[in-house]
């Protein structure tokens, strides 16, 4: 088979995973080196599936022994299989890279033989580019769930940053549409990991050079509706993985009904809406202070996808707006809707120097149409009902079906 037709296979092959995103890495170019991971970032291109990126985001190989039944390169799928050698997936970053098609390499695998052994595989190519081709672009590769620490670490030492996806939110889903993984061994590389990159700072604290090892830290991804798993479920997982594990990252992917299976939801459509209010509240964690069953509770496990997680939450503890913007804590300006982290930072600098006034305000950057519902501005009150949570839900939705039809008539060429 021609390379650019393993090529053409292996790229769409490498689509639902989602987890590639701008490196953080400060790895800086050398002399005589090729490319340069710190100042560009990872974007201003596109995949198939309309995400950006500006990877060369490929499997290793669609060859898989394991046969988890969401997964279009299962083993017991009749596809057309094809792999690409360590020497060819070297050849094609330099050759991309030089072109100035990439900024570096996005590069998972299905499972050869063994996990060490499709490591072992993967620790060739990182360490080909890095030492023989002095390349120091950014390099993001998949570490394989069961695979050794000791390979764990050899990996790491020469990539940017590395994903070990957890796939299902839970160890149920996994036994039944994934009986070849467990939970303990995805779990298990992710705390290595995070010992390691522990020991590397306390490190930097005794010696003047400490080696690379994955600098840009870890993330995983999760697949959204493949299984029975409810919205708090996956929250509240990804909730203890930043706190127990360190990472960057969780990315959610809604499953693509590309397979069929006796255990697996007979959806139409992916759950895309689902996966945006997923996204939305994994911001509110990492950003905005909430905790994960703040933002769901037992008693309302999933998400209202009419409106927003924040703008859910707030609606719901109406009792607490109200709140006088010129006099409320940092912590309780994240809270408001329409208000994002550098407008409350902003709104804390300039009260310092005097109480906002409602022009003010309404030039600070925050989103006046749906803030002013939840705040009063020297104690006066712009919305339009401070006693009825659900009229303001109404008006919200109603705006943003405005929105929505203004946007298709413009597309539409209406007026």
């Amino acid at each position: 088979m021609e390379i650019m037709e393993k090529l053409k296979i292996l790229s769409d092959a490498a689509k639902y995973d989602v987890s590639c995103s701008s490196s953080g890495s400060k790895r800086k170019n050398r002399i005589n080196g090729l490319g340069n991971a710190a100042p560009s970032g990872i974007c201003h291109s596109w995949a198939a599936d309309g995400r950006c990126i500006s990877l060369l985001k490929i499997l290793m190989t669609n060859y898989c022994i394991y046969d988890c039944e969401y997964c279009v390169n299962r083993h017991s799928n009749d596809i057309v299989r094809t792999h690409l050698s360590p020497e060819e997936v070297v050849g094609l970053t330099v050759q991309f890279y030089r072109r100035n098609y990439i900024e570096g390499l996005f590069l998972s695998s299905g499972i050869i033989k063994s996990p060490d052994y499709t490591t072992e595989l993967l620790i060739k190519i990182a360490k080909t580019l890095r030492l023989k081709e002095n390349f120091n672009g950014y390099i993001h590769m998949k570490g394989i769930p069961g695979t050794d620490s000791m390979l764990i670490y050899e990996l790491g030492k020469y990539v940017d940053r590395m994903s070990i996806n957890m796939e299902l939110p839970s160890e149920s889903s996994l036994k039944l549409l994934a009986p070849q993984k467990t939970r303990s061994a995805i779990i298990t590389p992710m705390q290595f990991i995070k010992n390691k990159l522990t020991e590397r700072q306390e490190e930097k604290h005794l010696v003047k050079y400490v080696p690379s090892f994955i600098p840009a830290g870890q993330t995983t991804q999760m697949i959204i509706g493949a299984s029975g798993e409810n919205d708090r479920h996956i929250l509240k997982l990804s909730e203890a993985l930043y706190k127990k594990v360190s990472l960057k990252r969780v990315y959610y992917s809604a499953y693509v009904p590309v397979m069929t299976g006796k255990n697996l939801p007979a959806l139409q459509v992916p759950p895309l809406l689902r996966e945006n209010r997923l996204y939305q509240a994994d911001w509110l964690l990492r950003y905005y202070h909430f905790s994960a069953d703040e933002i769901l509770t037992a008693d309302r496990p999933n998400f209202d996808l009419s409106v927003d997680p924040k703008t859910n939450w707030a609606l719901q503890n109406w009792h607490i707006f109200p709140v006088e913007i010129n006099r409320a804590p940092y912590e309780m300006l994240l809270r408001v809707p329409g208000i994002g982290v550098r407008s409350a930072m902003r709104i804390r600098t300039l009260r310092r120097f005097g109480n906002l006034s409602y022009d003010e305000l309404r030039h600070i950057g925050i989103v006046w149409k749906r803030a002013r519902h939840f705040i009063t501005c020297s104690g006066k009150y712009y919305g339009l009902r401070r006693d009825d949570p659900l009229l303001i839900k109404k008006i919200l939705l109603s705006q943003k079906s405005q929105i929505i039809f203004k946007q298709f008539s413009l597309f539409e060429g209406q007026v």
